[in-house]
């Protein structure tokens, strides 16, 4: 005999249906591990469904559950230090993703693995989010001041770490890149 489902649940259930593989890909692009972001998004769904009942405003739903991602990624980042990795024999099994051209998603991806996670979370959101300057202030509760500064620094990160390769790929001419090295 099944239990009887509260219209609440199921309204959490047809949320989660349809966006949780938009919170998985927001957190995998902070975190870089499918594996990782498939946890993040897990703990960050569990969060939001203890105060599923108690969330009256649902047209800022779906702000409100990327703030709790991206604060459950940061938590989980400050507390990376006190875990280490166990070296095994064998590799970690990888998601594998298909992009139109894997070697800039490669590239684009261990850029931003090298972005510091709070700087790292300001670009996800501004520029994969498609949030404003406001939107992300109000999910990292800081202010857009403090979002212009990470903004600007994460993306001098990524262009420091991407620049090189833009040149392989023809982005670039070599003058160009000599000429930018040069400043």
């Amino acid at each position: 005999m099944g239990t009887a489902r509260s219209p609440s649940d199921e309204e959490f259930t047809a949320y989660f249906a349809a966006h949780a593989h938009v919170l998985r890909a927001t957190a995998y692009l902070l975190c870089g591990d499918w594996h990782r972001a498939e946890d993040i998004t897990q703990v960050a769904m569990i969060k939001l469904y203890a105060v599923w009942p108690r969330l009256i405003r649902h047209d800022a739903l779906e702000a409100y559950a990327r703030r709790v991602v991206v604060r459950t990624f940061l938590m989980e980042n400050r507390r990376m230090w006190r875990r280490r990795e166990r070296l095994t024999h064998e590799p970690p099994l990888e998601h594998t993703v298909h992009d139109a051209d894997p070697d800039h998603s490669v590239l684009l991806r261990a850029a931003l693995n090298a972005v510091p996670p709070r700087q790292r979370a300001v670009l996800v959101l501004r520029y994969w989010n498609d949030l404003s300057v406001e939107q992300t202030a109000a999910v990292l509760g800081c202010s857009t001041g403090t979002v212009m500064s990470q903004a600007a620094r994460g993306l001098a990160t990524l262009r420091q770490r991407l620049r090189p390769h833009f040149v392989d790929f023809g982005y670039l001419r070599r003058e160009d890149a000599q000429n930018q090295e040069g400043r």
